[in-house]
């Protein structure tokens, strides 16, 4: 067995059930999960009949590179929403949602001949990110969130000798959990560390699509680099899904886009990868690339959410709407979020994620069971609000119920 799966943590949802395995729920409630990130709104019927449509193109082998027409779709939507101009054969590349793509990049980027290659990430964070870094054969520093600035990474806390053994910087933005979106000064400070130690940005970017102002969508990674006069996006590769923009996270379908130079490379990889999206769901994505009505209504529904749980959960936890995405990322009366989770999901059956299964200590370790002052997800929750509006406020009322109780 390869080595290096030993240096895996366990995934949180699955240590998750491990330290609540002897917990009995509540019988006298429904059981609400707002635990797992996972969309919950129907598909829009647009994309449903797309993919009916193209049934056809299961009789044959899809390219790697995706169709054409695709890659365009693609391209124009990146123009429509963030004003930048990409060329479809040599900048994009569909991919079969995002996590995929975020690990393969990892094995695409990292060249295990030079001593101490890194691997940069935020914490808290996704953990593909980790994961992909660690079989890549890299070692993984972390740079945590500071609740003082709006849950914005701390990139300072990163030395300059760690800098110049990083060969990937992941960030996340809107950032999961946090919901923190990086401004253009973050992005500039990035790209001159990218610059001078010649490191690759993977800018993960699926939550962009999800934010309470229509009048102020988040800055994308591309957007950033143009802005700043670099629009061949040099080290700079951004990975977006269909998966929460358009309610589809089970067709597995986004893009990477940015410096050719990453992409063609990360395109020969993905050819042996056997990672080709399939004709039925590359016409399923350029039906959803091509609308905006239905991803408007969607965030019309996570924002009625938000409207409607952050006054209520606000009188028993400290918590804001997030700058973009789903989540709620909370802090706990008492600061024990583990216990915090284990004693709500006993009382009012209601799963939701410790913010300390999201992070790591800042030489690596997840100490589940104990309270860590360096862990920056400790006594915090991550509540995602992907139910349907009358559970999300069931479960909020269940919340303060709880926390209000003895």
């Amino acid at each position: 067995m390869n080595p290096l799966l030993d240096r895996l943590h366990p995934y949180p949802f699955e240590t998750l059930r491990r330290l609540t395995a002897d917990i009995q729920p509540s019988t006298a409630h429904t059981p609400i999960d707002l635990g797992i990130g996972e969309p919950k709104h129907p598909t829009p019927r647009l994309i449903r009949d797309a993919l009916v449509a193209a049934l056809d193109g299961l009789a044959r082998y899809p390219a790697t590179s995706g169709e054409p027409k695709l890659r365009e779709a693609i391209a124009g939507w990146l123009h429509r929403r963030y004003a930048v101009t990409v060329d479809p054969a040599t900048q994009v590349l569909p991919v079969n949602g995002s996590r995929e793509a975020l690990f393969a990049i990892a094995q695409t980027v990292i060249d295990r001949s030079r001593p101490h290659a890194t691997v940069v990430c935020p914490n808290p964070f996704y953990q593909i990110y980790e994961g992909a870094a660690l079989l890549a054969g890299a070692d993984v520093a972390y740079a945590p969130s500071d609740p003082a600035r709006a849950h914005a990474v701390n990139w300072e806390v990163i030395s300059e000798a760690t800098w110049s053994r990083t060969q990937l910087l992941y960030v996340c933005t809107p950032g999961n959990p946090t919901g923190a979106v990086m401004p253009l000064a973050e992005w500039q400070r990035l790209f001159e560390l990218a610059d001078r130690y010649g490191f690759v940005i993977a800018s993960d970017e699926c939550y962009s699509e999800i934010y309470p102002d229509e009048a102020q969508p988040p800055l994308g990674g591309l957007q950033a680099a143009q802005l700043l006069g670099r629009s061949d996006f040099s080290r700079l590769v951004v990975f977006t899904s269909l998966s929460k923009r358009s309610n589809v996270p089970g067709m597995r379908s986004g893009f990477v886009a940015g410096d050719a130079g990453v992409i063609q490379p990360f395109l020969r990889y993905r050819t042996y990868h056997g990672s080709a999206m399939g004709p039925a769901v590359q016409a399923a994505s350029i039906a959803a690339w091509n609308d905006e009505a239905h991803v408007k209504a969607n965030r019309d529904l996570y924002r009625l959410k938000f409207s409607r749980l952050t006054p209520m959960l606000s009188e028993v936890l400290d918590v804001e709407v997030p700058e973009a995405g789903f989540y709620l990322w909370a802090a706990v009366p008492g600061g024990d979020d583990l216990a915090f989770a284990r004693a709500l999901l006993a009382r009012q059956n209601v799963t939701i994620l410790p913010g300390r299964l999201l992070a790591r200590d800042a030489d690596g370790a997840n100490p589940a069971n104990a309270v860590s002052p360096g862990n920056p997800g400790v006594g915090r929750i991550r509540l995602a609000l992907v139910a349907p509006l009358d559970e999300c406020v069931q479960a909020a009322r269940r919340i303060v119920e709880f926390a209000a109780s003895p």
